[in-house]
């Protein structure tokens, strides 16, 4: 058994996180010390770093607690978590072709300044115009 600050250190995953985790349901509520404390298990570490890689992946919570049921059933299809899986992917994606525009447009932006006075600023005036 394991405090909430060692279970914070082994997974690298912040206390108010680990906190949060539990209310959301996506991490089981701890056990408690005589003394009141929480107490975690090897388990909780585990799972803990399952969730923390599927949320470095941009999973939502909804998607995250959806793949820990399906973990929790090894028999079945993994066509759910492919499908999940799918999904994000397209969302990344479609962030990183709206992130390619916005650099292109601050490109543009950058490469219109001269570096004058402000009331000629081109970086102002771009932004200024946009709507």
């Amino acid at each position: 058994m394991m405090s909430i600050g060692t279970l914070s250190k082994k997974s690298g995953v912040h206390i108010e996180t680990i906190r949060y985790y539990e209310r959301a349901g996506v991490l089981p509520k701890a056990r408690r010390a005589p003394n009141g404390r929480r107490v975690y298990g090897h388990e909780d570490t585990g799972r803990l770093a399952f969730i923390r890689q599927a949320r470095e992946l941009g999973f939502e919570l909804i998607s995250v607690r959806a793949l820990l049921a399906l973990q929790e059933r090894p028999e079945l299809s993994c066509k759910a978590a492919s499908q999940l899986a799918s999904a994000q992917l397209a969302a990344v994606e479609s962030r990183l072709n709206r992130l390619i525009v916005l650099r292109d447009e601050l490109r543009r932006m950058v490469r219109a300044c001269k570096n004058g006075r402000v009331g000629d600023c081109r970086v102002i005036e771009a932004l200024t115009n946009m709507h």
